[in-house]
């Protein structure tokens, strides 16, 4: 489940037009390295890993659509940042890559 949704949101990212070859590159970049730190977290607790996946889905999807929706954006972001709350000891790449995307996703909502 984890790959497949990964998969759409790169997808996602790479038809998306609104989004800058620039921006496309740095997010799928940093969603390959997050999806071998989710994998690895999914070993050891998948429903934790399948939530993560699920923020960053949506976060993704909010952060792309045309009709903006910033608090829509703030709330999933924030959501995508809880959900890595306590990780940072055990996980900090995963960690690190989380709040990276969220700084590009918030970015490009604006």
């Amino acid at each position: 489940m984890i790959k497949k949704t990964m998969q759409k949101i790169k997808d996602k990212i790479q038809k998306e037009s609104s989004v800058t070859n620039e921006k496309k590159s740095e997010l799928l970049s940093l969603l390959s390295v997050l999806e071998s730190e989710i994998t690895k977290l999914s070993k050891i607790d998948s429903e934790h890993a399948e939530s993560i996946t699920g923020f960053i889905e949506r976060s993704t999807h909010e952060a792309t659509r045309q009709n903006k929706k910033p608090e829509l954006l703030r709330l999933s972001l924030a959501g995508l940042t809880e959900s890595v709350k306590g990780f940072e000891a055990s996980h900090p790449v995963l960690v690190e890559k989380i709040n990276n995307i969220c700084t590009t996703l918030a970015n490009m909502g604006i």
